[in-house]
């Protein structure tokens, strides 16, 4: 038989049972269903909790020095890895956010890999770039509609003008 710890928990056990109700993810349900055996009595050994969470007796070990040095929210706390460095700087997805701002811009994702490697020297995945220009950057190339080359330049300007003015009225 291990030795009975002692821990002072401060919050009450309504706000334990209410932050386990709300909890989404299963690791703070664990961390705060611990919490509210020990503050309600059901438990009174290490032991005993590892057994009911299906947990090594040194994890729950580690959670409760963590409550004891920084209370609830340095024991909920979830810590995210920092990620992968961007492949593309940001400078350059200024000036490719400018570039695409004009009204010349790209017409094929394959070009900007391309205006990329040119431009900014940098080797960047036809698919990374799809990415960040879409979804990210929120622009669609656009390609505007083919024309003939027998229409008449002179008719074009005058039936823009007219469908402006008396769209205007």
């Amino acid at each position: 038989m291990s030795r009975p710890f002692k821990i002072e928990i401060a919050e009450s056990e309504e706000e334990l049972k209410k932050r386990l109700q709300t909890a989404n993810l299963g690791k703070q349900k664990e961390k705060l269903m611990m919490l509210w055996w020990i503050k309600s009595g059901q438990v009174q050994e290490q032991q005993d909790i590892g057994k009911r969470l299906a947990k090594d007796t040194s994890t729950v070990t580690r959670w409760i020095q963590k409550y004891r040095s920084g209370g609830l929210d340095e024991l909920l706390e979830i810590k995210k890895a920092p990620g992968a460095k961007r492949k593309i700087n940001e400078r350059a997805i200024a000036a490719l956010e400018e570039k695409l701002k004009t009204g010349k811009g790209f017409s094929r994702y394959g070009a900007i890999v391309e205006w990329l490697k040119k431009e900014q020297g940098l080797e960047v995945e036809y698919a990374t770039v799809y990415a960040l220009v879409r979804y990210k950057l929120g622009a669609k190339l656009k390609v505007p509609r083919p024309q003939s080359h027998k229409q008449d330049e002179k008719l074009v300007s005058e039936f823009q003008k007219n469908s402006v003015s008396s769209s205007i009225s």
